[in-house]
């Protein structure tokens, strides 16, 4: 395996390493809307975790994009967008403060 290629993988068990972390938060603030009492709360807090599923599900979409990219374009792509680590890091922020005020 070559250095460009080992750099590949890391980078991929980073982000599944990331992703696994988003999931784990992603389930508990499900568990915790799902307990819930007052249905007005409830509904109110169903929309905010859909929207951020629906980044999660960007996320892992993304992943699975740079899996199957060629080195080249990968390269290219990371040096072009510089930081995508960021978006997992603000998705756990939310999912951390979603939790914060549901459970």
């Amino acid at each position: 395996m070559s250095n460009k290629e080992h750099l590949i993988e890391q980078h991929i068990l980073a982000y599944e390493s990331r992703m696994r972390h988003i999931d784990e938060l992603y389930q508990q603030a499900h568990a915790a809307v799902a307990k819930k009492k007052k249905k007005k709360k409830k509904g109110k807090a169903h929309k905010r975790l859909n929207k951020i599923e629906a980044q999660r599900s960007l996320l892992r979409e993304g992943t699975d994009e740079i899996r199957a990219m060629p080195l080249d374009q990968w390269r290219e792509d990371t040096i072009r967008e510089a930081g995508p680590m960021a978006v997992w890091d603000i998705l756990a922020q939310k999912l951390e403060d979603f939790l914060e005020r549901h459970e």
